[in-house]
């Protein structure tokens, strides 16, 4: 499987700008070039060779705030996905393996988390709860789960009926060891494929819960930088440095951990490898009995 991830063009680009984004994180507190928190330059000053990305309304260097945001967004992003793939793999566990009431007591619950808008939840418990960058990551690792839950029950079901599987429960072994010992390493790998696509959409909600206000305004996240940009009229002033750049970091981050995921899905089930961003090409084949060159 490994082979199969690492030959595919995707999965080499997705990888190097996920490992460029974490050394990034690692080290942003020694090559952010200004304070992000005292004023250098001047307010809403474009970029230069002394400030790359500009300055914002308050004379704070961009490129030191997209460093010192991204550390803290993807912190933010992992460890709500820890949640949401804990609590995920959990319920898709019992519901796939022991099934009868518990699967549906625990997939009609999933049911009704999987109807209810996501976003509008995750709005609504914010505001109330208050903002928090604790709060945000509750809210998202509490409410993302479904899709990991609903994809572990299903493998979990097709390992539960395997031969080796049923003779070791016929020789006794107890449902924890049975889980432990031969169904949790068979789902590791879609696990992990799984924990890399959830931390595009928990950087994503993050970016967008910050945006909207509901985040700790005192945290420097990628969805503050441009929340507090938009606020202070940095649109209309045209400074489009003050915003661009936080969302460009966004974006780029989002798609190396999508591109590097669905290359591990491919590596773990090559079936998958027709759709996607691949390009196939296409030929007629000759009618039977006719060569190529009939008419």
């Amino acid at each position: 499987m490994l082979n199969d991830v690492l030959h595919q063009p995707a999965a080499l680009v997705g990888s190097a700008i996920v490992a460029v984004f974490v050394l990034l994180a690692l080290i942003s507190p020694l090559i952010e070039p200004y304070s992000v928190h005292e004023a250098t330059c001047a307010v809403f000053e474009p970029p230069s060779w002394q400030h790359w990305f500009g300055c914002d309304d308050g004379g704070i260097d961009v490129f030191s705030l997209v460093l010192r945001g991204g550390r803290i967004s993807m912190i933010v992003g992992a460890i709500a996905t820890l949640i949401a793939i804990g609590i995920g793999a959990t319920i898709g566990v019992l519901s796939g393996y022991f099934g009868g009431w518990v699967d549906t007591v625990l997939m009609r619950i999933t049911d009704y988390f999987l109807v209810i808008p996501q976003i509008v939840l995750m709005i609504v418990i914010a505001a109330v709860w208050g903002p928090s960058l604790s709060h945000v990551i509750i809210v998202i690792g509490a409410l993302m789960w479904t899709s990991t839950a609903r994809l572990i029950r299903a493998q979990v079901k097709s390992l539960r009926e395997r031969v080796y599987v049923k003779r070791v429960e016929a020789l006794g072994a107890s449902h924890l060891h049975i889980i432990m010992r031969h169904i949790i390493p068979q789902i590791g790998p879609l696990l992990v494929a799984n924990t890399v696509l959830a931390i595009t959409v928990a950087i994503f909600n993050e970016t967008a819960l910050a945006f909207l206000g509901l985040s700790d305004p005192t945290a420097i996240t990628w969805g503050t930088i441009m929340e507090h940009a938009f606020d202070r009229a940095a649109v209309s002033s045209g400074a489009w440095w003050a915003i661009v750049p936080a969302g460009v970091a966004v974006a780029v981050l989002i798609m190396g951990c999508y591109m590097l995921g669905r290359s591990i899905e491919d590596g773990l089930n090559p079936r998958l490898k027709v759709s996607y961003l691949s390009l196939h090409g296409w030929k007629l084949r000759p009618l039977v009995g006719r060569g190529p060159d009939a008419i």
